[in-house]
């Protein structure tokens, strides 16, 4: 199945030094997915009649939902590329995207939007993960 992400990295008129386009797009698409679910998440978590028992996944929902963002805007500039900033910034995705995924977890049995979040973050881990793993 192509997709934007893909189209874009295919036509990118340079060379990406080897990186693996596919979890390159994979990442990009899954640091967005977990970005608009935690921002639904913690928009939903609001809504609750419990919200006071909820700041701490709201806060963690949106520094995951922000951190995500910006992991997907500097995976899909590739000019001047510096893989030690790309490190950096898709371990720091992962942390936040763990804690999410634990926050919202313990949450899960009482809000199913908070278990619908923690997959989605738990998939932003591995799609960063897999893509470390790429770039050595």
């Amino acid at each position: 199945m192509t997709t934007t992400v893909n189209d874009l990295l295919r036509t990118y008129p340079a060379d990406l030094g080897g990186v693996d386009r596919d979890a390159m797009a994979t990442c990009i698409e899954e640091c967005l997915r977990c970005a608009q679910a935690c921002t639904a998440c913690a928009d939903a978590c609001l809504s609750e009649e419990t919200v006071a028992d909820l700041t701490k996944c709201i806060r963690t929902n949106m520094d995951c939902a922000d951190v995500c963002n910006a992991t997907a805007s500097v995976l899909s500039r590739h000019t001047g590329y510096d893989a030690n900033v790309t490190r950096a910034v898709l371990q720091a995705c992962a942390t936040v995207c763990r804690a999410c995924a634990d926050e919202c977890g313990r949450h899960a049995g009482m809000h199913e939007h908070c278990r619908v979040c923690a997959e989605a973050c738990r998939s932003c881990v591995q799609a960063c993960d897999d893509l470390l793993a790429g770039l050595g």
